[in-house]
């Protein structure tokens, strides 16, 4: 059974615009990719000193279920050079998963709906240009809502 899910893949680190693609053609190996938003530039979030990260969001559908879905991206994210490093440091590629229908998923290494989506501008806006009216569970606030009244001061512009 085919399940709606929206990623957000940001880079900023080396050539980010190429990572972003090929992380979103990556991608087809375990979900149709739908929709994808413009690329949006934003200022680093938790930590100074770094280039501005690149930010798509991307929604489709996937038959996996959320861990399946978490390895996937995690092997899309090592095969594109990514490194373990810092806590909100650099990143040659990061996809999280930001919704993935109406479920909610807390463990320990997996949380659904992301935690931080409603506080950060540089997620809502590309997942609002794709998915205005996605329910954010639980409560179902839209995502259009959330960034209307979101206070993150960090700049976003899409580009």
């Amino acid at each position: 059974m085919q399940e709606e899910v929206i990623l957000l893949l940001g880079s900023n680190s080396g050539r980010r615009i190429r990572r972003l693609q090929g992380g979103i053609a990556a991608l087809a190996g375990g979900m149709e990719v739908g929709r994808v938003s413009r690329i949006y530039a934003g200022e680093p979030s938790g930590r100074a000193n770094q280039p501005w990260y690149l930010n798509v969001a991307v929604r489709g559908e996937t038959a996996l279920a959320p861990e399946t879905l978490l390895h996937f991206v995690k092997r899309i994210e090592a095969g594109s050079g990514r490194k373990s490093g810092p806590r909100w440091g650099p990143r040659e590629l990061d996809i999280d998963i930001i919704l993935m229908g109406s479920r909610v998923v807390s463990e320990e290494h997996l949380v659904i709906p992301h935690p931080l989506m409603s506080v950060r501008r540089f997620c809502l806006a590309p997942v609002a240009e794709i998915a205005p009216e996605a329910h954010v569970p639980p409560g179902g606030r839209t995502v259009r809502d959330l960034l209307g009244d979101c206070r993150d001061p960090l700049e976003v512009t899409p580009i």
